[in-house]
């Protein structure tokens, strides 16, 4: 992305919140910014709001630079064409639907204000509430409400921090859906700031995880949730089947790369930046270990094949968490997922033999953190 499209932003401050973060989103994609508590997630967003300063940094938005300490730049947040949709909505009690709305178009001719606000609120499936109340809403079209007052600014950035966490599952689950296809006729960037990692997946073209402030992968979600750069980023996405082993070799020509674990021999995907010898910490998603069916083996089984023992199985409506140990290692659990139906079948429950399958492809190496962390 060039400066001159979209949105690129780069902060540093070591206080109040100790912030590192270099992130560039184009026009009409979202970037969903995940990470712990207290991360520097919603700071980010203020800063580009114009509503924090950070020591440093730049923000360039459109080809406008809106601030730039080395160049002495810090527009103040009324002259950033920011739509900005908060947690708790934000929505004057007092004022009516269409009342809130007409108050972000307050730059527009007069004769204008009513038909647009009319229209953002048609766009977000309010038509016939103009005239309540907040408190007369649900949780839902308050949010909608406060989505439309950010449309009706026009902006050059639509910020969402945290925008659907404050309503019920179902009501989430529409609203994300909603965001989905309203996005297709956005043509602005999207910053979402969300603690919830299927949210990111859901609705996000790429995702940034940051850690105490610093933004230590942006990627797909699929590239994030399966290849973390680092074992801390595989933690905070909770990614729990972490491992530690050692390279033995490669074979180049079927694409594989040789590990040592446990005294046993696990084919990963190439990897040749690790050399024969290395420490390496590797892992792999839940949704690709294959549980092995007493009744009916498979080819797929051949693949890396473990065996364990069920130290828990949780049933959970139609699906059952499992942890297995394999060997004597029970600090090194494996964590899985299966249908309640299977497990029935299969006699999966605590204290059972089990045998699965680990998919090479989904394999992926790292490099050990210095401390030994999520070894």
């Amino acid at each position: 992305m060039t400066e001159t499209a979209g949105i690129s932003i780069r902060l540093e401050q070591d206080f109040p919140i100790p912030l590192n973060i270099d992130l560039a989103v184009d026009p009409g994609e979202i970037l969903a910014i995940v990470g712990p508590s207290g991360s520097g997630k919603s700071t980010c967003l203020r800063a580009v709001a114009g509503l924090h300063k950070p020591s440093i940094g730049r923000i360039v938005c459109n080809g406008a630079t809106w601030f730039d300490t080395a160049a002495g730049i810090n527009l103040d947040a009324r002259r950033r064409r920011v739509g900005l949709v908060f947690q708790s909505y934000a929505l004057f009690p007092h004022l009516t639907t269409l009342e809130n709305v007409l108050e972000a178009l307050r730059d527009r001719p007069p004769e204008r204000r009513r038909h647009e606000a009319l229209a953002q609120l048609a766009r977000v499936r309010l038509e016939g509430l103009e005239e309540r109340l907040p408190r007369q809403l649900s949780g839902g079209q308050q949010q909608r409400v406060a989505v439309a007052r950010a449309l009706a600014r026009r902006p050059d950035v639509l910020l969402l921090d945290e925008p659907f966490s404050a309503v019920d599952r179902v009501t989430r689950q529409r609203l994300q859906r909603e965001l989905a296809e309203l996005r297709h006729d956005l043509e602005m960037p999207i910053l979402l700031v969300t603690h919830d990692l299927d949210e990111a997946a859901r609705l996000a073209d790429r995702i940034c995880v940051i850690h105490h402030g610093r933004s230590l992968q942006t990627a797909s979600p699929e590239t994030v949730m399966a290849r973390p750069q680092s074992p801390l980023v595989a933690r905070l996405v909770d990614l729990r089947n972490v491992f530690s082993g050692v390279v033995t070799g490669h074979r180049a020509e079927a694409g594989k790369t040789l590990l040592e674990w446990q005294g046993r021999c696990i084919e990963a995907r190439l990897s040749k930046a690790f050399p024969p010898g290395a420490a390496v910490t590797w892992c792999i998603p839940a949704d690709s270990i294959i549980v092995h069916r007493r009744d009916r083996p498979s080819k797929g089984e051949r693949e890396n094949p473990v065996s364990g023992i069920v130290r828990e199985a949780v049933r959970l409506g139609q699906t059952t968490e499992l942890v297995i140990v394999v060997g004597d290692d029970v600090r090194q659990p494996f964590h899985l997922e299966i249908p309640t139906h299977v497990a029935r079948r299969n006699g999966i429950e605590v204290g059972a033999a089990i045998g699965f399958s680990l998919r090479a492809e989904a394999v992926h190496l790292m490099t050990p953190e210095p401390d030994g962390a999520g070894q």
